[in-house]
This record gives structure tokens, C-alpha cells and sequence, in this order.
């Protein structure tokens, strides 16, 4: 088996390359023109799993790239990780958005179809949901996303559930993550954003290790236990998991089949804030501010169906989400 990763050197990628490797499959490709990543991700990857995979550096939006990879690699499955994640960023900048992720998905489809590539695992988010009519979120809850970035994975999954449907043989896993948090054990590959963090626990394991000043909360009245936003948090090597048992349902399945891939625990962000202060020995500092654009207060999964049909559920806890963020972020305090 062939597999393509779009997005192979990103956080949730880089994951997902190390543990298909450390699976045995050993056809591997990671594409990524390193806009958000680090080429130094890769060659941890290498070094941590003691094995030789091809790398391809360019956005997946050129043709000419795609085209290069497919008639060279001829990929069985692909992974598609590529794309902009940022909920805030993406309301400021809807139509890059639409560009990055959309307009890139369908030129992925296009060549994927032109060289006779029919299964895909895509990278989705619990975005997708919006407010919450009821809790737990399951496969069956309406979507109605809230914010750009959102939409963008809605009209994704659409597009490849038609994209599915026009072929007989082609399959399809929509992985709907709630929120990818921790690092590798081994501490040599994590979450490394270019920026001021997006997402809250590189924020906490910046301000641990003194790179930031301060954690910023955005809205602490909120209808949760204590006002602040409720997520659900996996962690990264589950998350990682899930895409080796998603590529092969992909691979002996026909259709398309969406699927929530979280705890179905809810963590606020003041009980993640106490939860890094004791992994770290280290108090975190914070601010509150108004509320995001785009937030919802709660979310978290129902997993059953990722039980039944992947024979997957996450592992891991909140004390090994901290204990390896931690560990990342004090052996690499300024990212890779």
C-alpha cells in the first residue's frame, strides 16, 4: 500500500507519518511546501522510526505538483492534511480560505481521479457542527458551521461525498477532530506554531516556558462548569492512530463514511490551565478577554462509531496530554 500524505511535515502529519511507518508501511510520501511547518519535523520522523519515506516539497494547489507526485509515487490511499486552520484568521481572511482549502481539495480530487486514486482519508473538524442542539456531538448532529474555516471543511465533505458517489469504487473516512493536543513520547516532534499560538495548549506550554507573557481566555461566562470554553481534547498519537485504522476501513470499504475521532470528555480551558500548571510545576498567567467570533461554548464527541467501524478509541488521559506537551516544549523551547 501506497499512501500520500498532503500536509506530511505539519503537526497532526508529521504524527501520522511517524506512526504509519512504526506500523510498517513503508511506502510513504509527504508532501508540503512548509508554510506552517518544518522540514526539520521530517527528519525526526526519519530518526525516530529508523526508516526511509519520500518527501516532496511544493503546495498542492500547483498542478503541476500534484501531477509530478502522482505519476511518480502512484499513490494507493491519501491523507489529506493539507490546508489553513485558524477559526480567528479564517474571519479575517475568508476567500484564502476558500482558496487553501477548498478550491485546493478539489484540484486534489481532479488528479486523484485522472490517476486512478480512489480512497482518501480527509482531515475534517468538529467545526463542521456549529452550536451544539444537543451534546454529545454524533455523526447524524446537523452541520451548520459557524466561522470561514468551518465552512470550508463542510464544503469539503461534500464535495468528496459527490466525488465518492459518481465512482463505484471509490471510498472515502471523513475524520472529524475534535481538539489534537500532547506530543510524541519521545519529546522530538509536537505542535510548533510560526505564530502566536491558535490553538490553547501551545499557548499554555509558551507561557510555561517563557516564551509568552500571558495565556489569553477568550470569555469566562460561558454556560460550562466554570464559564470558560468546554473542548474535547485527544491526544495526537490516539488522533495519529485513528488515521492507520481509517486508511484501511478506506481501503477494504466503498462509500463514505464521516467520523468523530475524540475522547467524549469535555475539558474546560481553566481546568486544561490547572492541569499544565501541575505537569509543568510552573503557574500560568492569564488574562481574560471577549469572547471569539465563531466560538461555541461546548463541545465534545460521541466515539462509538469510530469504535464500532475502526476498532479505535483514544488511549490516552489529560495527565499524558500535559506530561508530553511539556516535555516537547522544554526540550525544544523555541520549536524546531
Amino acid at each position: 500500500m501506497r499512501v500520500l500524505l498532503t500536509g506530511g511535515a505539519g503537526y497532526i502529519g508529521s504524527h501520522t507519518l511517524l506512526k504509519l511507518l512504526q506500523d510498517g508501511r513503508n511506502s510513504v510520501m509527504a508532501l508540503d511546501n512548509f508554510s506552517n511547518s518544518s522540514p526539520e519535523a521530517l527528519r525526526r520522523v526519519q530518526k525516530l522510526s529508523n526508516s526511509n519515506f519520500e518527501t516532496h516539497v511544493g503546495d498542492y494547489r500547483e498542478p503541476n505538483v500534484l501531477d509530478s507526485v502522482f505519476d511518480s509515487f502512484r499513490p494507493d490511499a491519501v491523507i489529506h492534511f493539507a490546508g489553513l486552520k485558524a477559526v480567528g484568521e479564517s474571519n479575517e481572511k475568508p476567500l484564502l480560505y476558500y482558496d487553501q482549502n477548498v478550491s485546493g481539495s478539489i484540484g486534489l480530487l481532479d488528479c486523484m481521479q485522472r490517476f486512478g486514486c480512489k480512497k482518501i482519508v480527509f482531515s475534517s473538524s468538529a467545526t463542521v457542527y456549529g452550536e451544539a442542539q444537543y451534546l454529545p456531538y454524533d455523526e447524524d448532529h446537523p452541520l451548520n458551521p459557524t466561522n470561514p474555516y468551518g465552512r470550508t471543511k463542510y464544503f469539503i465533505e461534500e464535495i468528496i461525498r459527490d466525488w465518492v458517489a459518481s465512482q463505484s469504487d471509490a471510498s472515502a473516512v471523513l475524520l472529524r477532530y475534535f481538539n489534537p493536543v500532547g506530543a510524541d513520547e519521545s519529546g522530538e516532534i509536537g505542535e510548533d506554531p510560526r505564530t502566536i499560538p491558535n490553538n490553547l495548549l501551545p499557548y499554555i506550554s509558551q507561557v510555561a516556558v517563557g516564551r509568552l507573557k500571558e495565556l489569553s481566555i477568550f470569555g469566562n461566562d460561558y454556560e460550562t462548569r466554570d464559564g470558560t470554553g468546554e473542548r474535547d481534547y485527544i491526544h495526537i498519537d490516539d488522533l495519529a492512530a485513528a488515521h492507520i485504522q481509517a486508511v484501511k476501513f478506506a481501503l477494504d470499504n466503498r462509500g463514505c463514511e464521516a467520523i468523530n475521532v475524540g475522547t467524549g470528555k469535555g475539558v474546560t480551558v481553566l481546568e486544561m490551565v490547572k492541569a499544565f500548571e501541575e505537569a509543568s510545576n510552573r503557574e500560568i498567567p492569564f488574562q481574560i478577554k471577549g469572547k471569539r467570533e465563531g466560538d461555541v461554548a461546548r463541545s465534545f464527541a460521541k466515539v462509538t462509531k469510530a469504535q464500532k467501524l475502526l476498532g479505535w478509541r483514544a488511549e490516552k488521559d489529560l495527565v499524558d496530554v500535559c506530561r508530553t506537551a511539556w516535555n516537547w516544549q522544554t526540550k525544544n523551547p523555541s520549536g524546531y
